[in-house]
């Protein structure tokens, strides 16, 4: 099995596009060697984490703009804050400023994302509503790959003489990996959800498997549903659970996700076909995408290298002859198995425990 997937050179670049988005992100950036790398203080990091709080609030609703988060602090007090609203606009920016008013002038600004530096027929830029509103100093979490902005965002706020950090964190830890994955790979992020026996089952050898997990895990694994803009099973799931794939917490419902089947035969009304894993790149307006399973639509994007983030729960349970939870993903020897995850979490919920691992690229 190829586990690492080869991108085709541009006829005409002789480059590929995340290539060639990289170079104009390394060009735009000697445009703002002024700004130092960050050496972040206790301080500017509870606040970028607050900032990423907040951006939780737009995701997935703010597709196909990304959900950024933004706090404007003066003498220690919030003066305004915001997050990316439904459909992507007004930016996170806006609304802070919006909020802080006069309280922006002399302020520090903690934004998860650059600010952008494209006008649009919408707004102004919200680069130039930083500029001119009067903050003191700038708080970047990372700078936005999106070719239009890409350190252009930065280096106007420098020019009109903003103390502005890059504070250079992953996108992951700022909750920006279906932006990033967008720009500079023209896919969703896709996160793959196994809901696990200890022995690795996800059914009894009849087929039952309502439920694995206990009502925590449960509970847990819609507010996940609740973060994508998009959910897809197998065809043979589809056929055999008729899931309905929505999010059953308060408040919550309205974010249920677009249901999409892995399948080569039509989907049913209210349902979305994906005839390939390869085929989630003409998922143009997802951004982020949940795979609930079941074994063998999971292996299909194992196999393919099209998952970026697994969950894997686990109940305190034995099943013996049971149906696994992976069909088979190809693997041909035991040392291409090794070095492809990094655990990022290990939490428990209840009896069950919940691992997070992130793909190594």
């Amino acid at each position: 099995m190829s586990w690492k997937r080869k991108r085709k050179p541009s006829a005409r670049l002789g480059a590929s596009p995340r290539d060639r988005r990289r170079r104009s992100l390394r060009c735009r950036s000697k445009n703002i060697a002024r700004v130092p790398q960050a050496e972040l203080s206790g301080e500017d990091r509870r606040w970028l984490a607050a900032a990423a709080a907040l951006a939780e609030r737009a995701r997935p609703l703010s597709r196909p703009n990304p959900g950024v988060g933004a706090i404007i602090l003066r003498d220690g007090k919030v003066a305004g804050r915001g997050w990316t609203q439904p459909g992507g606009r007004p930016h996170a920016e806006a609304m802070a400023l919006a909020e802080a008013g006069d309280g922006a002038k002399g302020a520090t600004l903690y934004v998860t994302l650059e600010p952008c530096a494209h006008r649009s027929p919408r707004g102004p830029s919200c680069s130039d509503l930083v500029a001119v509103a009067g903050v003191a100093r700038a708080v970047i979490g990372m700078q936005d790959p999106d070719p239009r902005t890409a350190g252009a965002g930065l280096a106007r706020l420098a020019d009109e003489g903003l103390k502005t950090v890059d504070a250079g964190l992953g996108s992951a830890e700022l909750g920006l990996e279906g932006h990033t994955m967008h720009v500079l790979e023209g896919r969703p992020h896709v996160t793959l959800k196994l809901a696990l026996s200890l022995d690795g089952c996800i059914a009894t050898a009849s087929g039952e498997s309502q439920w694995i997990t206990g009502e925590i895990t449960r509970r847990h694994v819609h507010r996940e549903r609740a973060r994508a803009d998009a959910i897809l099973v197998g065809g043979e799931t589809l056929r055999h659970d008729t899931p309905r794939l929505d999010v059953r917490l308060p408040a919550l419902a309205e974010r249920s996700p677009e249901r999409w089947v892995l399948s080569r035969s039509d989907a049913p009304d209210g349902w979305a076909r994906l005839t390939s894993p390869g085929a989630i790149r003409d998922m143009t307006d997802i951004r982020y995408l949940f795979v609930e399973g079941g074994a063998a639509a999971a292996a299909a994007f194992l196999s393919e290298d099209m998952v970026d983030c697994l969950l894997l729960y686990r109940a305190p349970i034995l099943l013996g002859d049971g149906r696994p939870g992976l069909a088979d993903i190809g693997l041909e020897d035991l040392s291409s198995a090794h070095r492809r995850w990094t655990r990022k979490d290990l939490r428990v919920l209840g009896q069950d425990t919940l691992e997070i691992l992130g793909r190594t690229r």
